[in-house]
């Protein structure tokens, strides 16, 4: 009962109050670029999508936390989760400096990410650490691409994802090195679909 409240307290906090970061932002120190009207919607665009990624990040390691047994595990992806926390801030804080909203659609987004997580923990520990393997590994190769697409000027912006696209490699490590199993190559491709089309609708809604 108390992991689901702490789920249920969790998912509150990430759709409806501001987070708060453990950590200074990389974007600390950095002065605001002055950016064109186009550049400021393109990298108030992928910044919109990288705060959902990190909202789907919360929704999935609160209800693997929620499901597993294993204390040891549970305590890995709170830990994951609080780190996720600050990306989730540091993003909010770019919208913020860009002039940019968050998705309106992060409600949905949060329940499916929170049902996915939950489905891969039920099979065993290791699809759960599996999954979050692949989807850190696919996150991290998404947070490379907005690198090439940021305005080169936008450099808070830049030095946030890439202290994110460094943290979210790390996570996919620990999880292999703690026993993740690789997922089949159609619950990958799956998962690059629906990444897909999250990211598509998220960059403009």
């Amino acid at each position: 009962m108390d992991t689901l409240l702490t789920a249920a307290d969790n998912a509150l906090r990430t759709l409806f109050a501001t987070p708060r970061a453990s950590e200074v932002t990389p974007a600390q120190g950095i002065a605001e670029a002055s950016l064109s009207p186009a550049e400021k919607r393109i990298a108030g665009a992928l910044m919109r999508v990288n705060h959902v990624g990190e909202v789907c990040a919360q929704a999935l390691y609160s209800a693997q936390a929620a499901v597993t047994r294993d204390p040891q595990l549970r305590a890995h992806l709170q830990e994951a989760a609080r780190e996720e926390t600050d990306h989730l801030a540091w993003t909010q804080q770019r919208l913020d400096a860009l002039g940019a909203r968050p998705s309106l659609l992060n409600p949905l987004w949060f329940a499916g990410a929170f049902a996915l997580g939950i489905v891969a923990a039920k099979v065993s520990d290791r699809t759960s650490l599996g999954f979050v393997a692949e989807t850190e590994n696919q996150v991290a190769a998404h947070l490379q691409s907005h690198l090439q697409r940021l305005p080169e000027r936008d450099l808070a912006s830049r030095a946030v994802v890439t202290r994110m696209k460094a943290d979210e490699e790390r996570h996919a490590a620990q999880a292999r090195a703690s026993g993740a199993l690789e997922l089949p190559a159609p619950a990958r491709a799956a998962m690059r679909a629906a990444a897909k089309v999250m990211t598509t609708t998220a960059h403009y809604i």
